[in-house]
């Protein structure tokens, strides 16, 4: 997936600020059971928050690493322990946001 370009994430933040965190990370960690529900839900959605609950035992920096290195998820913004997360669907009914971003 190429990076997305400065007005794109500028689009995709906008278009999440009034989201709730749909996933959080707790102290059972990141697991690949997790990061396959992240991709599942991102699949159907495109745009999700993410909250890394005060109980996880990772950080901001080693969540967002985890999910960039092991899935095709593009983390598009960190606002303290919030993340917010994108991926384009494979679906063509749920190309929500990846159609609009696809013309930025």
């Amino acid at each position: 997936m190429e990076k997305l370009r400065g007005k794109q994430k500028r689009y995709l933040r906008s278009e999440a600020h009034h989201m709730r965190p749909l996933f959080a990370v707790g102290k059972n960690g990141l697991t690949d059971e997790w990061l396959t529900q992240l991709v599942g839900a991102l699949d159907k959605r495109e745009l999700i928050k993410v909250n890394i609950l005060q109980n996880a035992d990772v950080d901001t920096d080693e969540v967002k690493a985890a999910i960039e290195q092991n899935t095709p998820i593009t983390v598009v913004q960190t606002i303290g322990r919030v993340l917010v997360l994108y991926m384009p669907s494979s679906h063509d009914e749920s190309q929500h946001y990846s159609r609009k971003v696809a013309t930025i």
